[in-house]
């Protein structure tokens, strides 16, 4: 329980920071801006409790606000794929889920693509809504949504891959 704590503080932490020294800075063509981060709700323990994830969640948008003195769009984000996040995880991963038996590392890697692409999806569509809040500017959202979103997956996958652990 110690070590599962620690784990995910330090990926909170680090997550955090890479997002506001890096990806922050980043924002190419104006709809390009990827936010790797939600990959700590996306790697969240699946045995833990759903009040402890949507809490982290919230806390997570909340400092990604800060920084970008967001007012709060990406604290709601985090909140929403967190409280969906069990539907994404059945979906992705079937009886797997069920059973409470998901290691990510071990995991097919087009299960965990469809996983992360379908959270990122989300949040990206709930962000990017929320941010620029109007009917006729719909194709924005959709440009910011999927060019944004697009990129942010393929980081993730290219962070997931980097950093996970290969099970024996």
């Amino acid at each position: 329980m110690n070590n599962l704590l620690s784990v995910n503080s330090v990926r909170f932490i680090v997550l955090v920071l890479i997002q506001v020294l890096i990806f922050n800075n980043i924002n190419f063509l104006g709809y390009i801006n990827p936010y790797p981060y939600i990959l700590f709700i996306a790697f969240f323990p699946v045995k833990s409790n759903r009040a402890i994830i949507i809490l982290s969640g919230f806390l997570l948008g909340l400092i990604i606000d800060m920084f970008l003195d967001s007012g709060g769009i990406h604290a709601a984000a985090c909140v929403f794929i967190a409280y969906v996040r069990p539907v994404i995880l059945k979906f992705s991963f079937g009886t797997m889920y069920e059973h409470h038996n998901i290691k990510f590392a071990a995991v097919e890697f087009g299960s965990k693509i469809t996983y992360i692409a379908l959270l990122v999806a989300l949040h990206h569509i709930i962000l990017f809504s929320l941010e620029i809040f109007s009917l006729p500017k719909i194709i924005l959202v959709v440009q910011k949504t999927l060019f944004s979103g697009i990129f942010t997956i393929l980081l993730s996958i290219i962070i997931t891959i980097i950093f996970s652990r290969k099970s024996k």
